[in-house]
């Protein structure tokens, strides 16, 4: 199997991104190292014959002051397809190989973020603006199908309407995509809009659209719509939840994921 495969993003982590400005996030108890595990499982034929399965598996590093967060994550990943299927990413479409069904597994690429948050604060309050910035280091094994062995390097603004219990989310980013060998990959506009509502002071509910530019000459844009539920426990503790379903060959048909955070 020669299998891009970089990594898989927590669609979960929007929400939480949300919640960062809620009251959740107001006392010095939210500031501090967290790590986090998780673990997300999708699964899509991509307009070929044999159904194609990732599972996902992260740890997360992950870091707080009042207005920046910086986050490590290092996954393992375990990918099931046709021999020959190149999936690039982040959360690239898939080219579906002709060869026999194969399992490769093994460490994925490293992934760090920083985060800035309220760069631009309008309306009392009503309107925010956080900066992120994103390396995706190409630390997976490229012999064995897991990774391009090329770094890319994202920005993105996350843009927020508050109100008494619903928060609108938008994020618009650029990434630049490092080139492999055996593939011309493409530079790229993404997006995601949607919301997420308190359900309780602890917990919030999010449906989210998710949009990415094709990074394959003539391949179908990725698009996927995710559901999630996220919520505290205690002073320290978080876990999340999230389904998805894609739209048209570029997408998964569906996945599922689950996160727990715990502070320090």
């Amino acid at each position: 199997m020669k299998q891009l495969r970089p990594t898989i993003l927590g669609l979960a982590a929007l929400a939480l991104l949300a919640a960062a400005h809620a009251p959740m996030r107001t006392c010095a108890d939210d500031f501090g190292f967290r790590v986090g595990v998780g673990g997300e499982y999708s699964s899509g034929d991509y307009g070929g014959q044999e159904s194609i399965n990732e599972t996902y598996l992260p740890v997360n590093f992950i870091y707080d002051a009042p207005r920046v967060t910086v986050r490590v994550t290092v996954p393992y990943l375990s990918v099931r397809a046709p021999e020959g299927t190149i999936t690039e990413g982040p959360d690239g479409e898939t080219v579906v190989g002709e060869g026999p069904v194969k399992t490769e597994s093994g460490i994925g690429d490293v992934l760090t973020a920083l985060t800035v948050y309220d760069v631009l604060v309008l309306g009392q309050g009503d309107y925010a603006m956080d900066l992120t910035g994103k390396v995706k280091f190409g630390t997976a094994d490229d012999d064995n199908g897991l990774g391009t062995g090329q770094n890319d390097y994202s920005i993105e603004a996350n843009l927020f309407r508050f109100f008494d219990q619903f928060t609108i989310l938008g994020v618009g980013g650029y990434v630049i995509r490092g080139d492999p060998p055996e593939v011309d990959l493409q530079d790229g506009f993404y997006a995601s809009l949607g919301g997420t509502y308190r359900v309780t002071d602890r917990a919030r509910a999010g449906l989210f659209y998710d949009y990415r530019e094709a990074s394959l000459e003539g391949s179908d844009a990725l698009q996927e719509i995710s559901a999630t539920l996220s919520s505290r426990f205690g002073t320290s503790w978080w876990a999340s939840a999230y389904v998805l379903a894609g739209i048209g060959d570029a997408s998964p048909d569906w996945g599922v994921g689950l996160s727990l955070t715990a502070g320090f």
